[in-house]
C-alpha cells in the first residue's frame, strides 16, 4: 500500500479501488487516486492506463483523470435510470422542439448532477454539459434543483468541500446559497444566468417519482439575453410534470 506494507488485496480488488476513488466525481490526479485507493503510485499509474485504454476513464490533456463514457454507460443501463430516461424522452424531444434550445435531464450522484440525457437545437448557445458530464450541485440549474430537495447532510457535504466560484454569478457563501434553495423549493423552478457559463442562463424543474420523492431535475438552456421570456419556464415546468406522472406521481 502507499506506506509500504504488503498490499495482500486481489488484482481485482485493486482494480475497483481506482474505480471506488472516483465515487464523488470530478477529476482526480495520478497521487490523489493513489491516496483514495490506497494504492503505490506505479501500481495505480498501471491501472489507471489500463482503464483508460479499456474507455472507463479518460486522461485529460493536464494529466487528470474523469469517468469515462463506457463506464457511464454501465451505470445508465440499471433499471431506474433507463425507466427514467425511456419516461423523460418524449417530454424531452417535445420540450426541444418547442424551444430549439438545450434540453437536460440529470440526477444527483452525492455532491454532483450527473447528466443522463441532453438533446439541443442547432443555434443553441454553447455549453460545457453534454450526456455523462458531472458538474457540481451548486453551480449548475439541475444540480441547485436536485440539492434544494436533498436531504440536509448533503448540503453540509457541499459547504464542507468548498463550492467553486466558477463565474461572479455563482453563489458560494452558506447563507445565500440557503436563501436560493428556500427559493427553488417555495416556487418549483430554479432559474441560473451565467453561474456556469458566460452568456448563458438557464431554467430547471423537479422531477418527481411515484413516492414524490425528487429523482431528477430537467432544464433548458438558453442566451442569457433570454432569460425574461416566459415560455422557458412554463416549457419546463410542463415537461417536468409530464415525466412525473409517466414515473407515477400524482398531485
Amino acid at each position: 500500500m502507499a506506506g509500504g506494507a504488503a498490499d495482500e488485496r486481489s488484482v481485482a480488488a485493486r482494480v475497483f479501488a481506482v474505480a471506488d476513488a472516483f465515487e464523488r466525481g470530478g477529476e482526480l490526479t495520478l497521487s490523489e487516486v493513489a491516496r483514495r485507493a490506497g494504492l503505490p503510485v506505479s501500481t495505480t499509474h498501471r491501472l489507471l492506463a489500463e482503464w483508460v485504454q479499456w474507455g472507463g476513464l479518460v486522461r485529460g490533456e493536464d494529466g487528470r483523470y474523469r469517468v469515462g463514457i463506457k463506464l457511464w454507460k454501465l451505470g445508465v443501463r440499471q433499471p431506474t435510470a433507463r425507466r427514467l430516461r425511456e419516461a423523460a424522452l418524449p417530454y424531452l424531444e417535445d420540450l426541444l422542439e418547442a424551444t430549439g434550445e438545450h434540453v437536460h435531464l440529470a440526477v444527483r450522484d452525492d455532491l454532483n448532477a450527473v447528466y443522463l440525457e441532453r438533446f439541443s437545437g442547432e443555434g443553441a448557445v454553447p455549453v460545457i454539459s453534454d450526456v455523462g458530464t458531472v458538474l457540481p450541485l451548486h453551480a449548475t440549474g439541475v444540480g441547485l434543483v436536485l440539492l434544494a430537495y436533498a436531504p440536509a447532510d448533503v448540503f453540509d457535504a457541499v459547504m464542507e468541500a468548498r463550492p467553486r466560484k466558477f463565474l461572479p454569478n455563482t453563489l458560494t457563501g452558506e447563507q445565500e446559497l440557503r436563501e436560493r434553495l428556500a427559493s427553488i423549493r417555495a416556487t418549483g423552478l430554479s432559474v441560473s444566468v451565467e453561474e456556469m457559463t458566460r452568456g448563458a442562463f438557464s431554467v430547471a424543474a423537479p422531477v418527481r417519482d411515484s413516492t414524490g420523492a425528487v429523482v431528477a431535475a430537467v432544464s433548458i438552456i438558453a442566451s442569457a439575453g433570454r432569460v425574461n421570456e416566459p415560455q422557458f419556464a412554463l416549457g419546463v415546468r410542463m415537461a417536468a410534470r409530464g415525466i412525473s406522472a409517466a414515473l407515477g406521481y400524482a398531485r
